[in-house]
């Protein structure tokens, strides 16, 4: 069982227009910057759906999961599959890091005070808010490391996506398409695919470890919210795609990254 973590409200009583549509106004943040907004979904579900900060995780891990699997086929199609597959070295090398990561991330979530969490939570948001920053309104280049020097570096920088992934619940692209670029010199597209790839195998450790704790029991008493959720995130971040380009990233991302500051700011003083 989980220590400090308030689980004896499981149920959100919120009519089905009401979750569809916050989780449509998520997707459409998310689709609008190419990311399934997971690091904007976490913080409405605690501030405005009342999840304690445990349950809010598992569901946002649950509702992370689904929009990748319908993500993958349509970004496959954009980035042909024997292309992703030929990039193979890339995806295990994370993985051989972000699987552990999500085990331990799982397990120290589960394990600490939800006052604690709070505050880990926070901190990660300003984390998302950085790297959203730096990601679309700057140009990565690669860092070119030799072998001997790369392969260790990915799974390092594998394990900790993989706790920030956890800990989150989310699939982890806002971390892992930089590193991608960055430590393998992949382009922008190509390193998308390849972190949906990375990050259904490393959510479903995340959910393995979740599983082993009583607080797992907000998902089955949640099962239509989240679905419900889902949907909306899904069809959300359709429309937000389309609307892609539309506002220049050096306008959009400061307003999105302070949507997550201030998310931060909450979530630390949540009692």
């Amino acid at each position: 069982m989980t220590t400090g973590h308030n689980v004896a409200s499981l149920r959100s009583t919120q009519p089905a227009p009401v979750v569809f549509g916050a989780g449509a106004a998520i997707g459409v943040l998310g689709g609008m910057v190419g990311l399934g907004g997971a690091e904007f979904r976490l913080p409405l579900l605690i501030g405005l759906f009342g999840f304690a900060a445990l349950s809010a995780v598992i569901l946002n891990k649950a509702m992370s999961l689904v929009v990748v699997l319908v993500a993958l086929p349509a970004r496959l199609a954009a980035v042909p599959a024997a292309e992703v597959a030929a990039r193979w070295p890339v995806a295990v090398n994370l993985l051989a890091g972000s699987l552990a990561g999500a085990w331990m991330g799982a397990s120290w979530a589960v394990r600490m005070r939800t006052a604690t969490l709070y505050k880990v939570l926070a901190a990660l948001m300003v984390l998302m808010a950085a790297a959203l920053v730096v990601t679309h309104t700057t140009t990565l280049g690669t860092l070119a490391l030799p072998l001997w020097a790369q392969v260790p570096s990915g799974i390092v920088a594998g394990f900790g996506i993989g706790v920030v992934a956890a800990i989150m619940g989310v699939a982890g692209g806002e971390l892992l398409i930089p590193t991608i670029v960055l430590l393998f010199g992949e382009d922008i597209k190509t390193a998308g695919s390849l972190s949906l790839l990375v990050s259904l195998p490393t959510m479903l450790v995340a959910f393995a470890r979740y599983s082993r704790d009583g607080s797992f029991a907000v998902l089955g008493a949640n099962l239509r919210f989240t679905l419900v959720m889902a949907a909306g995130s899904v069809a959300g971040a359709v429309l937000g795609g389309l609307l892609l380009g539309v506002f220049p990233d050096l306008v959009l991302m400061p307003v999105l990254a302070v949507i997550l500051l201030i998310s931060a700011v909450k979530l630390a003083r949540h009692d």
